[in-house]
């Protein structure tokens, strides 16, 4: 049964002049994969904090749990995990030192805390390094440490910045998979910030894309590609000898394209406004004795809804 676990209402905070957070409103329902994406500064860490107790706002309200972050957070953060953009890890201790620290901090059964730290050590292939100081670990190895400390407690709400930074195709890979079963086989609910839009659009049932603070846009991958996406990318494959002529004729095809057509390995490429204009641009052609071979659309991502909201000039950092 589907409820909201995070309740956000007009969530402020500030620095300063600096509004870190301005008038936020959203909902985050139990088991779903909620991607925050925004550009460094965009206010995704200051909400995190804000949902965990650790800073105060300055207006609005915010539940999680149903409980309040402010006055809960010490019962609120033994059902949460955390895991920091930095893998912040204790370099003097070994990889199983670091999780048997936390796991008595997070007041695990101490009958349990053995098997439950192997455990981890193990799913994240680290039990070889088990007892090998942290000073001469590699990064991704800090960050799949970290990762395990998080899911000591077997928390209900996740919130994980940046997951797979620093990882090996193949732990991404893992962690990302992690994650997906988290959600759909334990129901656990992640709230994920990232910037790996790819990563967001294959895990996340919605996405929140802040800019400056503000909630620009919130919605399923889906839902936010067809309301923002306005142009589409087409290739299309003619006979060889017709290229020329096929160029003619879709560099006067306005307003069914958008710029002019290229011819890019072998094929034609262009922008149109929609897909509901592909029909009417392959008759077109075949009026004009084009023999039209293969015709492709590039399907719209959530990069292309990114840029969308925040100008085809700013890059994702």
């Amino acid at each position: 049964m589907n409820h909201s676990v995070i309740r956000v209402e007009k969530l402020t905070r500030r620095f300063g002049e600096n509004i870190a957070v301005n008038d936020l409103s959203l909902e985050v329902q139990a088991g779903e994969v909620f991607g925050f994406l925004g550009h460094n500064g965009a206010g995704k860490t200051t909400t995190v904090r804000l949902l965990n107790g650790v800073l105060e706002a300055h207006s609005g309200s915010m539940r999680v749990l149903d409980l309040d972050p402010l006055n809960d957070g010490p019962s609120l953060r033994a059902r949460t995990g955390v895991l920091t953009e930095s893998a912040s890890v204790e370099n003097r201790l070994t990889a199983r030192d670091n999780l048997l620290i936390y796991a008595d901090l997070f007041s695990l059964p101490h009958e349990k805390i053995s098997a439950r730290v192997s455990e981890l050590l193990d799913f994240f292939g680290l039990s070889k390094y088990a007892d090998e100081k942290m000073e001469a670990f590699s990064t991704g190895m800090r960050q799949r440490l970290a990762l395990a400390r998080t899911l000591l407690h077997d928390p209900e709400v996740l919130f994980l910045d940046e997951p797979t930074a620093g990882l090996d195709p193949v732990a991404a890979n893992q962690v990302n998979e992690l994650i997906a079963n988290l959600s759909e086989e334990k129901g656990r609910t992640v709230f994920l910030c990232t910037h790996n839009l790819v990563e967001a659009q294959k895990l996340c049932d919605r996405v929140a894309v802040m800019e400056h603070g503000k909630l620009a846009a919130i919605g399923t991958p889906k839902d936010l590609m067809q309301q923002y996406v306005r142009r589409l990318d087409v290739d299309i494959e003619v006979s060889p000898e017709q290229v020329d002529v096929a160029l003619n004729a879709l560099s006067s095809a306005s307003p069914l394209t958008q710029g002019l057509p290229r011819h890019v390995n072998g094929n034609l490429t262009l922008t149109i406004p929609s897909r509901d204009v592909i029909p009417a641009l392959v008759s077109l052609l075949v009026k004009k004795g084009i023999r039209v071979y293969h015709i492709a659309a590039h399907q719209p991502s959530l990069e292309d809804v990114y840029f969308a909201l925040h100008g085809e000039k700013e890059a994702v950092q």
